[in-house]
């Protein structure tokens, strides 16, 4: 069940990157820096849902969540599109779908074993 409410908040998130994406980029922003902040949005967007509904039985941190999927999104999507969008001639949005695909999975490891740990409990 966990990892279906990731994945709803997955794709709510990747809909958000993708409208800020073209939003900065109407706007006259390089690809590279609106993705950068397409992805920044689409991070605040998932970890206030995550804490709120998939790991809502868990505490989070909001910094381990920027270093675990903070750095692994903006890293995997900043070189997809250096390579799909800038070196291939993918278009921007295409591009950008593609990389998020390929960060979800290490992602939701990352959230499960470190932003959101299970509580280790000591018996009495």
């Amino acid at each position: 069940m966990r990892w279906l409410r990731f994945n709803a908040i997955g794709m709510a998130g990747a809909v958000v990157q993708l409208i800020a994406l073209n939003v900065l980029l109407a706007c006259g922003l390089h690809y590279l820096l609106a993705t950068a902040l397409a992805v920044e949005t689409a991070i605040l967007h998932n970890y206030c849902w995550h804490l709120r509904w998939t790991w809502k039985d868990r505490r989070g941190s909001i910094i381990r969540f920027h270093l675990a999927n903070g750095v692994v999104s903006m890293v995997v999507n900043l070189a997809g599109m250096r390579w799909l969008a800038g070196g291939l001639g993918m278009p921007a949005t295409t591009a950008n779908l593609i990389a998020i695909v390929a960060a979800s999975v290490l992602n939701y490891a990352l959230c499960c074993r470190w932003v959101f740990p299970a509580s280790k409990t000591v018996p009495d």
